[in-house]
């Protein structure tokens, strides 16, 4: 049997990939960069997709792929699509829900259309465990932060890997591009307020001054262009809101999972 190769096996979203498709009974290499650490329920290779040396032999025996390219620009994508393509018939590849503008999940897109693969692109919108970035002030109970009316329809990361799973092992995906969202159209500020229901406490959102918020985001990120792309992204939710798509449930035939469900999930992670 042809395996499925799993390229970020060990974030959020991988990591479900890989064990709902072992507990489907199907033959799963995960690629990490410490297999040893990585604590997965199958086989798992060293491999570094900035390496792209290490790809090669990870795709022995392999007929699909979960890709998701990590960083924040094309750098090598070129070269690690084209040895996919080498060895592997399809690609099932983690992108963004964007606006335009020419993202490196453009490109990447773009690479993988033109190299001979048959390919599904996901484009989730916000992921939902991006809040914990918020897990510290949600303990001293107010998480201050720019732009609280900006509303997007947070996903759970267990509904893009049972998505993923879904087109790994099923038909008619071919060429589709899917954009997934959850259920609840959220603004940031009531998504804080799920989040202290969900635990117990009160938690109440204090709006932060913009050159307060861009200062700290520069000292966290580090680049000037990618802080200022996150703050006017942010910024475009609270007149555009990210609207609920329904294709999780389309998909899949269940609803997609609550910002609240979510919440109960990650309880202790803001204990």
């Amino acid at each position: 049997m042809s395996k499925i190769l799993v390229t970020g096996a060990t974030g959020n979203v991988g990591r479900h990939v890989v064990s709902q498709l072992a507990e489907a009974g199907l033959e799963v290499r995960a690629f990490a960069r410490d297999p040893e650490r990585a604590g997965l329920p199958v086989e798992t290779v060293h491999g570094d997709l900035t390496a792209p040396e290490t790809l090669e032999p990870a795709l022995e025996d392999v007929e699909s792929v979960f890709l998701l390219w990590p960083g924040f620009s094309t750098g090598n994508a070129g070269e690690v699509v084209a040895t996919i393509a080498k060895h592997a018939r399809r690609v099932v590849y983690l992108s963004a829900r964007t606006s335009g503008g020419g993202s490196h999940y453009e490109e990447v897109e773009e690479l993988i259309r033109r190299s001979g693969l048959g390919w599904t692109f996901l484009r989730p919108g916000g992921f939902a465990a991006n809040t914990l970035g918020w897990a510290g002030q949600i303990r001293q109970g107010v998480v201050r932060w720019p732009y609280g009316p900006a509303s997007r329809a947070l996903i759970h990361e267990k509904d893009i890997a049972a998505v993923a799973v879904h087109v790994l092992t099923s038909g008619g995906h071919n060429g589709a591009a899917y954009v997934l969202s959850g259920p609840d159209e959220l603004t940031q500020a009531e998504q804080v307020r799920v989040i202290g229901e969900v635990i117990g406490r009160a938690v109440h959102w204090e709006e932060q001054p913009l050159d307060e918020a861009r200062e700290r985001l520069m000292e966290a990120w580090g680049e000037a262009t990618f802080v200022d792309s996150a703050l006017e992204a942010w910024g475009s939710f609270v007149d555009h809101p990210e609207r609920a798509t329904g294709t999780v449930a389309k998909l899949l035939g269940r609803p997609a999972l609550s910002f609240r469900q979510w919440a109960h999930d990650h309880a202790a992670d803001f204990s």
